[in-house]
């Protein structure tokens, strides 16, 4: 049910669950989607149905671009995910990108383990992410957890999953986007903050053991920050780049964890994703984290290829996002600011 981003929004939106405004379902005709965008009003953002990680998606502020995309965006999801329907949803662009991280088990049990800030993504894909959010009160994270909570409840949801949302920092709402039915990739800022090991309790629940967390166990502590390290060039668009990694020696130290298969001499296969490893940082509070996390990075060396270490640390020092005050655009900002800094 939530594998399918169209039926994931009906269920939800049966449940209670805020959702985007959009299409019920797949788009069938270019002339329904024309006038379910003109009647939500521009931007729109194009979506497939069957698969996420930012491909197939396209964005457009007008109707010629919508035009124009649309073949483009069918074409890509099918080549990914071996189907070309796609959702049209309202683009909301000055918004944090939020996801609630839930666990529920065969027996009725569901909890969530607070939110993850996912704000900070180049081509609808994230790069840095973070718990908790600069813009969820206390107040904003019960509602969202409970959101989330009522809506895994209606379809009996037994599994780690995460359910994604955008929040409008202006007014504090906040929409369901799609579920991720499985381990995310930054499910260890989760884990730093929580205390919880969300893959031994996904594994425990797929062998029929029941949840021994309840709700009012949970306790969230201090700040986690996770840099996602992958063998891009952030000059040239975060296009991949391949090669073979020469050298490679990991972080270390207090508050600091790295996920990763690298080693030296190791050579990354063109036919997956670019991602090379992990570097999870947590401290007492959110300044101590983005300092621990700028010494992991300059810590690690990786030699052979470009990473996207180098933006990660100039991002880690820019004003906005060391204040907290970025929207899902920042990225792209940042790396147009670099790139005239660079060229003066």
């Amino acid at each position: 049910m939530m594998g399918d981003k169209a039926t994931g929004r009906k269920t939800m939106q049966a449940a209670g669950v805020p959702i985007v405004p959009g299409s019920e379902g797949a788009i069938q005709t270019t002339d329904q989607m024309i006038e379910l965008a003109r009647a939500i009003g521009y931007p729109v953002m194009l979506k497939p149905s069957g698969g996420g990680g930012g491909r197939g998606m396209r964005v457009a502020f007008s109707e010629a671009e919508l035009i124009k995309g649309y073949q483009t965006a069918r074409a890509e999801a099918e080549a990914a995910f071996g189907r070309g329907d796609l959702l049209l949803e309202k683009y909301l662009p000055y918004v944090r990108h939020v996801e609630i991280q839930v666990l529920g088990d065969n027996y009725g049990n569901i909890i969530h383990l607070g939110e993850r800030d996912c704000s900070a993504q180049r081509r609808h894909q994230k790069i840095v992410e973070e718990s908790p959010s600069t813009v969820v009160t206390p107040e904003l994270r019960v509602q969202m957890g409970e959101a989330a909570l009522k809506g895994v409840r209606s379809i009996n949801y037994n599994n780690a999953g995460t359910l994604e949302f955008l929040v409008d920092p202006e007014t504090g709402g906040f929409y369901f986007i799609e579920m991720n039915t499985r381990i995310q990739v930054e499910h260890p800022v989760t884990e730093m903050v929580s205390s919880i090991d969300l893959v031994k309790w996904q594994l425990l629940i797929a062998g029929g053991e029941q949840l021994t967390i309840r709700q009012e166990d949970v306790q969230l502590r201090g700040h986690a920050i996770e840099c996602r390290i992958n063998s891009e060039d952030p000059d040239r668009d975060f296009l991949p780049v391949a090669g073979e990694i020469e050298f490679y020696l990991p972080p270390g130290g207090p508050g600091v964890r790295m996920d990763s298969h690298m080693y030296s001499g190791y050579t990354p296969p063109r036919s997956y994703d670019s991602l090379l490893g992990k570097i999870i940082t947590w401290g007492k509070d959110r300044e101590e984290a983005l300092n621990r996390m700028r010494r992991a990075l300059h810590e690690t060396v990786i030699t052979g290829l470009k990473t996207t270490i180098p933006f990660q640390l100039a991002m880690l020092d820019d004003a906005p996002f060391v204040e907290g005050k970025f929207s899902t655009r920042y990225v792209g900002e940042l790396a147009e600011r670099l790139k005239a800094r660079s060229a003066a």
